[in-house]
């Protein structure tokens, strides 16, 4: 009996499917464990949301961070997502060279309104194996921010839900004070 096994892809390979038109240059696709992940669209308060974080964290760098939208991220040789938004260590060429590694990562956050599944169930978990020191989800279904810290194999250690009323910093970054309730204001 021959049983089925899924064939898992490269981040190689994934860009050459890109290079040579098997995946359209406009797909909304993301790698992730091997598999090419279609990528629900940006609807009006997902995209908002992530340009408020990234005004915020723009105009709060002062040169200690580079704030990435929706850009890869290589996790490993079989994944390379698209998170909503990172803080990134500096790196002289902006990552021109190459596209940030966990170990660049300060901080990524996902916006999640129909993709909150996949999110939490999918994306944090490689995110915890891959060693990223913290993820936030902002939940739109609830309402609130989902603070995942203490990386470990099986995702994350860690969890905390701030709600509007209250703050949440980034670990490398305590200065940094998002106002939930702010932050979720449509």
């Amino acid at each position: 009996m021959h049983l089925a096994t899924k064939h898992r892809f490269t981040v190689g390979q994934y860009y050459r499917m890109a290079e040579t038109g098997v995946l359209a240059p406009d797909a909304r696709v993301e790698l992730l464990d091997g598999e090419i992940i279609d990528m629900s669209p940006i609807g009006p308060p997902h995209g908002g949301i992530t340009n408020r974080l990234t005004r915020f964290f723009v105009r709060r760098a002062r040169g200690r961070w580079l704030v990435a939208v929706q850009n890869p991220v290589r996790l490993d040789e079989h994944s390379e997502p698209q998170p909503d938004l990172m803080l990134l260590k500096p790196a002289p060429d902006d990552y021109t060279s190459r596209h940030p590694r966990p170990e660049d990562v300060l901080l990524l956050i996902e916006v999640a309104d129909t993709s909150l599944g996949y999110d939490r169930n999918e994306k944090l978990p490689a995110y915890g194996r891959a060693g990223l020191p913290e993820v936030w989800i902002v939940n739109l279904q609830d309402e609130n921010l989902e603070l995942y810290r203490e990386p470990n194999p099986a995702g994350y250690a860690s969890t905390t839900v701030v709600r509007p009323g209250e703050t949440a910093c980034p670990l490398a970054f305590p200065d940094a004070a998002v106002d939930v309730g702010a932050l979720l204001r449509r």
